[in-house]
């Protein structure tokens, strides 16, 4: 296992009955990415959506986001629409694509070995789309995206059906996660959370 994944991360996850890994930013270094198809998306609807606020809200469906920017900034705009648009331009971009290493090596080491599962507030073409290009869709067991529950990160749902598809108990599983908001649903979920930042940080793609 890489040496980056922090010592007393080894327990946890030696210990833990299933293993869930958030998809964006957590297995692949994709948000950089989909931050510059964000950019580009909001300017031809004459709205703004600041790098730091973006990465805070790391984990919430487009549509949502885009439903708040919306009516903050008092723009008329089909969210559903506009988030398609954004998810093309990040298509548009995903050769970009890079995986994130040390935590791809704990997928690889375990997969066969404990149920593991993706739980993402992306859309499910996306983040399969992702996962095929880097090649560990097989590896997983379940993988649930923002159109399998009615509620999204923060609250607990992703990582509930997760741990419900898996057949393991919620408290028994350990999730890796990249954002706020995502760590907060694993706690939600009465899960333990290793948050990638402590070790791994993005790459910047320059506007």
């Amino acid at each position: 296992m890489s040496v980056l994944i922090p010592e007393n991360y080894l327990t946890w996850i030696d210990s833990a009955r299933g293993i869930i890994f958030d998809c964006d930013g957590t297995l692949v270094d994709s948000m950089p990415i989909h931050f510059l198809a964000w950019y580009k998306t909001m300017q031809k609807y004459g709205m703004e959506l600041p790098e730091d606020r973006f990465y805070a809200l790391g984990g919430m469906p487009s549509h949502r986001i885009i439903e708040m920017l919306a009516a903050e900034q008092s723009v008329a705009v089909d969210a559903i629409h506009a988030a398609h648009e954004k998810e093309q331009a990040f298509l548009d971009l995903i050769h970009l694509l890079k995986p994130i290493e040390p935590v791809m090596a704990v997928a690889r080491e375990h997969r066969g070995r404990k149920p593991i599962a993706v739980a993402s507030g992306g859309f499910r073409r996306i983040i399969n789309h992702q996962l095929e290009l880097v090649q560990c869709i097989h590896w997983f067991d379940a993988i649930v995206t923002a159109e399998d529950t009615q509620r999204h990160k923060p609250e607990p749902d992703v990582f509930l059906e997760a741990a419900r598809r898996l057949g393991v108990e919620a408290t028994e599983c350990i999730v890796f996660e990249d954002a706020d908001l995502g760590v907060e649903a694993a706690k939600r979920a009465g899960m333990k959370c290793i948050d990638v930042r402590e070790f791994y940080q993005p790459t910047r793609i320059p506007i």
